[in-house]
């Protein structure tokens, strides 16, 4: 048997597809504690890679026959020295390429939808880390909205389209990832638009994204309307498109609510999440499309790998929606908050401008899943 290189993007096709597929991770115990690969028909077994060092017979027993076996490490180094001793001896065995660094950075559109005036509607799916961000395209122009770092994915597929990007957009500060909004402008010459109550401390300029912003994309106007809606930061700001589709940020997900206290003020802004949900949300078409900036378990993802979900549904099936009494919500919402997301003050801080990593730290610095859902 021989070693195969198993790309990211066809390890997404697999979780997409419910494939089957048994993993062996050789990084540390905290680290696949911490985070690992998800995937509704996979089987896993953490052996450090250091357990393995003299030799892997005394795992052999422990995997299958067959299965494919994938192994998997921090970048890749490991799993290549693991797998050629399973090949060694006779296993059908892969490495992913790239490790969890190149997982946790891959980035693909899927279609939502054309659009009711021309143009067309595309999320990006990063499985890695459950983020979400979108594309809108119309009359040679697009607008991205909470781009992630990895811009090339945006301009490529920009180029692929035919179209040029005037205006970046983000929802809220990011906590979780480093956004790619004001580096994908500064690349495409377009604006970028930022909620002036979440911008305070930024070292750059940018456009106020304010309640009742009206921003244009494309000869055939397709409309992005500003809707402010704080809780998971005081400036959360959703996007009505095209009258279909509701982008709520890290407001609100297909199965839970955002988390408030990743300023650490939950107790204030948990306030304005519900006022939000309960109250601004609830004078919305209740057909509107729901497209979050994450998801946060596998049962969120559609059977062509897309998170969206009609308002009214979330109304009736979303615990986070249902909760009637106002200190109930509180205490529900306070007392279900995650661990924080990994380095997120340093991400808060490089979203600000205020420092600037370079490439390897960003990557380190976004290693872990993403935390920024009520459990």
């Amino acid at each position: 048997m021989s070693l195969h290189a198993m790309k990211a993007s066809e390890l997404a096709k697999k979780v997409v597809n419910k494939e089957n597929l048994f993993i062996l991770d050789v990084r540390n115990d905290d680290a696949f504690e911490d985070w690992k690969i998800e995937g509704e028909n996979f089987e896993y077994k953490n052996v450090p890679y250091f357990d393995l060092i003299d030799g892997v017979e005394e795992i052999l027993d422990d995997l299958p026959k067959d299965k494919e076996i994938l192994v998997v490490c921090a970048k890749e180094g490991s799993s290549v020295m693991v797998g050629e001793m399973l090949a060694e001896e006779g296993l059908d065995v892969s490495y992913l390429e790239g490790g969890m660094k190149a997982w946790s950075e891959h980035l693909a559109p899927v279609k939502i939808s054309d659009l009711k005036n021309g143009g067309e509607l595309y999320q990006f799916v990063r499985l890695g880390k459950g983020c979400l961000s979108y594309m809108v395209l119309s009359g040679g122009e697009a607008a991205v909205i909470d781009a992630n770092r990895m811009t090339s994915i945006y301009t490529d597929f920009a180029n692929e389209k035919g179209v040029t990007i005037n205006h970046t957009m983000d929802t809220h500060l990011h906590a979780d990832h480093i956004s790619g909004g004001r580096a994908l402008a500064e690349e495409t010459g377009g604006s970028y638009w930022l909620p002036p109550k979440d911008a305070t401390g930024v070292t750059f300029e940018y456009q106020p994204l304010e309640d009742g912003n009206t921003i244009k994309v494309g000869d055939t106007n397709i409309d992005i309307q500003a809707l402010y809606s704080p809780g998971h930061t005081i400036g959360s700001t959703s996007f009505v498109v095209d009258e279909q589709y509701l982008m709520t940020g890290d407001i609100l997900f297909i199965d839970s609510i955002g988390r408030p206290d990743l300023a650490g003020k939950a107790d204030d802004w948990v306030g304005d999440l519900r006022t939000t949900l309960y109250e601004r949300y609830q004078k919305l078409s209740e057909n509107l499309i729901v497209l979050p900036a994450h998801y946060m378990i596998l049962d969120e993802l559609n059977d062509d790998g897309s998170v969206q979900e009609k308002l009214s549904v979330l109304y009736e099936q979303n615990h986070g929606l249902n909760i009637e009494n106002e200190d109930e919500f509180r205490r529900t919402v306070t007392e279900n908050l995650p661990p924080q997301p990994n380095a997120y003050q340093e991400i808060r801080e490089t979203n600000m401008g205020q420092i600037s990593p370079d490439g390897e730290k960003k990557r380190e610095m976004e290693i872990g899943p993403n935390r920024c859902a009520v459990r």
